[in-house]
């Protein structure tokens, strides 16, 4: 087969963009920072980095920007940018999740689009909230479930509308990690502070910081939507205020008049030896795939008495959805980055159609605001199930 690949590394007018968070130390805001910048589509040129304006200007010189775009607070930040001629056109919120709220409605008000992490927010009352902000501005909400953006899980995808799997049956996710097996927010790790802080995170600990990510990519590539649910919900470290495993058991709607499928997720930061093993397997009356992040550009796939088959990123048997969000040709990995600079341009995408009144290509696809309510109404349902003892609780 040709040796293939493509870049997006095209001549499109640039997407001024600005972030509140992800100053100095933070992780996920260099995340977001190189995923914007892979693609070539936007450009970084304000922020509201730190929760001081001392931090925040700081943080601003070291990534270059202009002193007077280095605001002290996202609400100085919106209402400042929104009167400049060449201000902001789209913000990424990447702070603790109880900032979420605030941050957004404060930039969705003002016209400009949101690009903002996960999850939606740190309580279910604030997620319908901002969908009803969200729904009547004349903006974009784009959430960060960047593991949507993998190659070989739009294949995924692909594979489950066609039919290929039949009816959906079965539906496994799984995200262990070890991180916060001792209790190394009492040393003052500024990533483990907040994530194990009730006032910043929410309800959920690993349920929310992770189990929403299992949960949002397992309803992508199946198409399910869960029903209820029974979670065993548990702190092993003492101490901890929040969860760090959760083992939960659910139950989907029925999809085209088909017995519904049941499904089963585990998330833990106390799993020793495991990094970030997001790993999802769905199983139909036809057939069955896997696929995990540790390798993330195959995809196992088994039709019902048939040898087992390996789909390679940009290799035989890789279909348009895939190829679609292919950068390089196969043989040379793409990864954890590459997935998650998808999601900025399928923004971009979206961003661009609105600026100029053009139809939106039906291929893109992004985490809405929607799924970002189901994601907080997942965890609150977990909480709600682990106090009554692993009951069910309706979605």
């Amino acid at each position: 087969m040709a040796i293939e690949g493509k870049t997006t590394d095209v001549a499109n007018k640039r997407i001024r963009l600005g972030m509140v968070g992800g100053g100095s130390g933070a992780f996920i805001g260099g995340v977001h920072r190189m995923a914007a910048r892979l693609d070539n589509r936007f450009d970084l040129v304000a922020g509201a980095l730190s929760s001081t304006p001392e931090k925040s200007l700081a943080s601003g010189r070291e990534l270059g920007l202009d002193s007077e775009r280095c605001y002290g607070s996202f609400e100085e930040m919106a209402e400042k940018e929104a009167l400049r001629e060449d201000g902001i056109e789209a913000v990424a919120i990447v702070t603790p999740n109880h900032v979420h709220y605030p941050a957004a409605k404060a930039f969705l008000e003002r016209g400009i689009h949101v690009i903002c992490d996960k999850p939606l927010t740190s309580n279910l009352e604030d997620a319908k909230k901002l969908k009803d902000v969200a729904d009547k501005a004349d903006a974009l909400f784009i959430l960060t479930h960047n593991y949507t953006g993998y190659p070989m899980v739009r294949h995924a995808r692909e594979l489950v509308e066609a039919g290929a799997l039949g009816n959906i049956r079965l539906v496994q996710m799984e995200y262990p990690q070890d991180w916060l097996t001792e209790a190394v927010e009492q040393t003052g790790a500024k990533q483990a502070v907040w994530r194990t802080d009730p006032a910043q995170s929410g309800v959920g600990g690993s349920t929310g910081d992770i189990g929403t990510h299992a949960y949002n990519l397992g309803c992508f590539i199946s198409g399910l939507e869960a029903d209820e649910l029974a979670a065993d919900v548990h702190t092993f470290v003492e101490g901890r205020r929040l969860d760090d495993n959760a083992h939960v058991m659910m139950r989907f709607k029925p999809k085209g008049g088909k017995q519904p499928a049941r499904g089963m997720l585990w998330c833990s930061q106390v799993a020793v030896g495991h990094e970030n093993g997001l790993k999802i397997r769905l199983y139909g009356d036809k057939a069955g795939l896997e696929w995990t992040q540790a390798d993330p550009n195959y995809l196992w796939f088994t039709k019902l008495g048939e040898p087992k088959q390996l789909i390679t990123r940009g290799g035989a048997g890789a279909g348009a959805a895939a190829a679609r969000v292919t950068r390089i040709p196969s043989g040379h990995p793409e990864g954890y980055l590459e997935a998650f600079a998808t999601i900025y341009t399928e923004a971009a995408h979206a961003i661009e159609a609105r600026r100029t009144g053009s139809a939106l290509d039906k291929a893109v696809i992004y985490p809405t605001v929607d799924d970002g309510v189901k994601g907080v109404a997942f965890v609150t349902a977990c909480i709600e199930s682990g106090k009554k003892n692993g009951g069910w609780v309706k979605l």
